[in-house]
């Protein structure tokens, strides 16, 4: 699926956010200066165009190795690396987060955006993020989540119910944002996520709603 959308991609996470993407993502970023203050090289999964990836290199001056299933994705991000004249610091590659190529306490930080609702086994993507991250280091996942609560939690359940399709439908097929609602909508409440983060043994974990619940950032170090 990704693949299909891949050239139009970037342009439909702008639409469907409204705009508000990039700052999510600064978020995410922000979230994974490490307890000694410098990052040296990070891990990205679920990197698709490389955006995340990018901005960690560019805040941080650090090494990112990208990770994605989808090559139609990653052609796209490759070409926005080399824009952005990062071809010596960010890496791209194919892999799967459920059974990572690298070895263990690799990197200084390790995060996820909007891709853990993807991976069929989530907790064994939880443990591979925390075997490759060393001891201190911050791992990241940044996802979109059902709203709780009234009032303008309200509003944003209908725009994940009602609009997000309706606007993606008009840049991409109907059936792949059906199925961007409908994995939101299965998407396991924030305590949940959390107690399968501690239950990969990473500890420190806690979540952070955005936009009115719409957005979950849940952060987290490996002992």
């Amino acid at each position: 699926m990704f693949d299909a959308i891949a050239a139009r991609y970037d342009r439909l996470n702008a639409v469907i956010s409204f705009g508000q993407h990039a700052s999510w993502r600064h978020r995410l970023v922000a979230a994974l200066r490490p307890a000694w203050g410098q990052l040296d090289e990070v891990l990205d999964l679920a990197t698709g165009t490389a955006d995340v990836a990018i901005e960690i290199a560019k805040t941080y001056r650090a090494r990112v190795v990208g990770v994605d299933p989808s090559e139609g994705m990653m052609v796209v991000g490759r070409e926005k690396v080399a824009r952005h004249g990062l071809s010596e610091q960010v890496c791209l590659i194919d892999g799967d987060a459920q059974d990572l190529p690298f070895d263990d306490q690799r990197f200084d930080a390790c995060c996820i955006a909007f891709g853990i609702r993807n991976v069929p086994d989530r907790p064994k993507a939880l443990a591979e993020m925390r075997r490759v991250t060393r001891p201190g280091g911050v791992v990241a996942v940044l996802e979109l989540a059902q709203p709780t609560g009234n009032g303008l939690a309200l509003l944003a359940r209908a725009h994940i119910k009602f609009v997000m399709p309706i606007l993606g439908g008009l840049l991409s097929s109907k059936e792949e944002y059906d199925y961007l609602r409908e994995s939101i909508a299965a998407f396991p409440k924030p305590e949940a996520f959390c107690q399968l983060m501690r239950e990969a043994g990473l500890v420190r974990v806690a979540a952070k709603p955005y936009s009115f619940g719409a957005l979950q950032l849940f952060t987290s170090r490996v002992e």
